[in-house]
């Protein structure tokens, strides 16, 4: 349930409201728009009669209830507004939302050595890239391939962000490591894989640092979205969709099918911000240009394109990966479809 503020109305009304509705036993969130302030009310509000709700405070414009399953993550929960993630990284904030330049993520799908990901990272960085994806810990289907570093792989994230100025997102597989990955990573993300570990998702959910949530291979947008949920009800406001490609039926040509379809009805759905990953979701470097033009051509608000510098040798997914070169190539011309949508970023300023 949602209660709608007027415009203008008192802090001091709206501090006595929340009071009230918290000795109901219910959880007041506060939700500050650009015009309008809304609470949020989670809990056993089943029994609440809007009429009487709405009487009691003249600053109340409207009490209206959320009938998704998922609560905090639905667009009603903010009134129709979107939201929007902001991230610190070394070079300044960056926004995630619909309302922001697209971001544009980028690295290879495993961290192997330093002088491979340090490379990589100045190469997308002068592309144009904001953010270094590398995975230290990899879910793999077969236990006899490569898993990734672990550990020592973040420190070899951690110098690639000192040396380009970029923000590092990688993923986190296990509750036990979840505070030693957030002490580099400026995102966590939780893979396809583990999307409905209920476990890590409350965990990610009770710290600070902004939450990447892939889609599971073979899961709806429902349960997509309740796996948000429980990052939001753990406390974590900062929460990024990605799609990153279903299992179907034919797999002779792509190795997933990405569901660009997906983008706007998650803006019907959802306040939270999306992104598409064209990597994934082909599997194959020669379809990853065209699928990333359609995905900013759809509406979404970043991509998470895998660069690696001799994809021929990549440990994990060469064969979806463009080199640095391709790269470069392809976010010249992204930025044609990008400004024709107003989603690119302006030129940063020449210091003379």
């Amino acid at each position: 349930m949602i209660v709608v503020m007027r415009v203008g109305s008192p802090e001091a009304e709206v501090d006595r409201l929340c009071e009230d509705f918290e000795a109901w036993g219910l959880t007041p969130e506060r939700i500050v728009g650009k015009h309008k302030v809304v609470i949020g009310l989670v809990g056993d509000t089943a029994d609440l009669d809007e009429q009487q709700l709405q009487e009691r405070s003249e600053w109340i414009e409207t009490v209206l209830r959320v009938e998704r399953p998922y609560k905090r993550a639905s667009r009603e929960y903010r009134h129709g507004e979107a939201s929007e993630v902001w991230v610190s990284t070394p070079s300044g904030k960056v926004a995630f939302g619909e309302h922001h330049p697209v971001v544009v993520v980028a690295g290879p799908c495993s961290v192997e050595n330093e002088e491979m990901i340090i490379a990589t990272a100045q190469a997308v960085k002068a592309s144009g890239a904001k953010f270094l994806r590398g995975g230290a810990y990899k879910p793999r289907t077969s236990p006899y391939a490569f898993q990734g570093h672990g550990e020592s792989a973040l420190g070899l994230l951690a110098a690639a962000r000192d040396a380009s100025g970029l923000g590092i997102i990688t993923e986190v597989m296990d509750t036990a490591d979840v505070e030693k990955v957030a002490e580099v990573a400026d995102v966590l993300q939780v893979g396809a894989r583990n999307m409905q570990n209920f476990a890590l998702l409350k965990k990610v959910g009770a710290q600070d640092k902004p939450v990447l949530i892939k889609r599971g291979m073979s899961s709806t947008i429902d349960e997509w979205l309740m796996a948000a949920e429980y990052i939001l009800a753990a406390g974590n406001p900062n929460v990024i969709l990605c799609e990153r490609g279903l299992r179907t039926f034919d797999r002779s040509y792509t190795r997933n099918t990405l569901d660009i379809a997906v983008v706007p009805v998650l803006r019907s759905l959802t306040h939270l911000p999306i992104m598409l990953d064209p990597s994934h979701g082909t599997g194959r470097w020669e379809y990853v240009p065209a699928m990333a033009k359609a995905c900013i051509a759809a509406g979404t608000d970043s991509l998470m394109i895998e660069v690696h510098p001799n994809p021929a040798k990549a440990l994990s997914d060469g064969p979806q990966s463009l080199t640095p070169e391709r790269f470069e190539r392809l976010m010249t011309e992204l930025a044609v479809i990008g400004k024709a949508v107003e989603r690119w970023p302006l030129p940063e300023p020449v210091l003379v």
